[in-house]
Formats: C-alpha cells, structure tokens, sequence
C-alpha cells in the first residue's frame, strides 16, 4: 500500500507545464513536494494567495503566511496575494486548470462526499462545492478504504455530498483509477505488490479491468 507522500508523488506525475493548480487539505498539501524537474505550475489557495511555494523550514516560519488548511506557507517569486473573493472569482470563473482533493467517499459516477459525516462537528464546508462546481479536472488522493476495512469507493456515496459527477480521477495507497463518463473505476495501475484481486476485493463500484494492469512507477 502506498504512503501518503506516495500518493502525493504519483499525483505529482499529473501536473503539466503552466498549470494553475488548487490543492485541498490533507494529502494534496504534500504534492509540491513532488513536482518533477522542468514542471512549473502555480498553486493557489481559496483565502488568497497565488504562488505558494515549500512548507517553509522553522527559521523562516512566517504566521500571517497559511494555505486553506492553516498550514504555514512560503511564496515563489511573483507570488500575490488578495481577498478571498478575489480567489473565488478565480475559481468560479473556471481560471484552474486542476483541483487535488482528499475525499472520504467517490462514487462510481464520479460523485464526491468530503466536508461532512453526520454527527461531527464541522466548522463549514470551505471551498469544496465551489471548487467541484467549477474546476475543469477534479482528481482525488485519498485511502481506498477506511479504518474497518469498508471500502471508499462506492457504487453510491453514503455521506452528503460535496458535489455530483465531477471526480475524473482517483489516487489511492491501492490504485490508479479513471472515472469513465459512463459510470465506473477504469483500473489504471495498481501500488507496488497490491493484486488486482486486492484492489477489486476492496472496490464496492464498478471497477472495470483491461488486460494486463502495470504497477505504478516513481
């Protein structure tokens, strides 16, 4: 099974040359990590920031400096920073080429839950519904199943949800996947020595399986 920082850097292998890029909390946050040499993209960050940079290291901790997730931040050169409705009207205006997003649920139809479980409390839902409402590529890093083993990949999401067919694709500590237009996990590439009896043993959608499915490579 993959590590976060795993998933982060197989996500990484995602990105292109001038992309604009949002990254949510949790493991997206370590995709910077990651980008590959020759690769420059442009993070955002929905409360106001353009040019995020590394996580700094303890002498250069800046305070007023934070992602969306309250994590301590550098910027790059040219970097700027402006009000959140500022970002949102870059959001919603559709200006990102690709949103990162953990999820607690993805359904096989591409739907998202990943802002609320019933019972807890949440401070809000952030910018998740606008973020998924507008981004042209959705792709999801997040674990294939939870903590008592029941899968997270679903033939339907069990907790509200956070937005309806907008998932393209998911990264698990198991897999690569597609979400196809149609409905359904493309198997893509699979984690280093995970079966694909594993991944579909842990898959309650539709995984969909052709020919021979390659480990993934870092």
């Amino acid at each position: 099974m993959l590590t976060k920082e795993q998933i982060a850097q197989r996500i990484a292998q995602e990105l292109q040359d001038g992309f604009y890029v949002n990254l949510g909390i949790g493991i997206p946050t370590l995709v910077p990590n990651y980008i590959p040499d020759g690769v420059h993209v442009v993070l955002q960050s929905e409360n106001g920031m353009l040019g995020i940079g590394a996580f700094p290291t303890d002498d250069k901790v800046d305070a007023d400096l934070i992602n969306a997730g309250k994590q301590t931040v550098t910027m790059v050169k040219g970097a700027s920073l402006f009000s959140s409705a500022e970002s949102f009207a870059m959001i919603r205006g559709g200006h990102l080429d690709l949103t990162i997003l953990g999820a607690m649920e993805v359904s096989e139809n591409g739907d998202i839950a990943n802002w609320k479980i019933p019972g807890k409390l949440v401070k809000g839902m952030g910018g998740a519904m606008d973020l998924v409402a507008s981004s042209r590529n959705i792709i999801v890093a997040m674990q294939h199943t939870n903590r008592r083993g029941a899968s997270k990949v679903l033939k339907k999401c069990t907790l509200p949800i956070t937005g309806v067919g907008c998932v393209k694709k998911i990264v698990s500590n198991m897999a690569v996947m597609d979400i196809l237009p149609e409905g359904g996990f493309k198997l893509l590439e699979r984690a280093p020595n995970v079966s694909v009896k594993q991944i579909q043993e842990a898959t309650e959608g539709k995984l969909i399986i052709e020919g021979e499915i390659p480990e993934m490579k870092f």
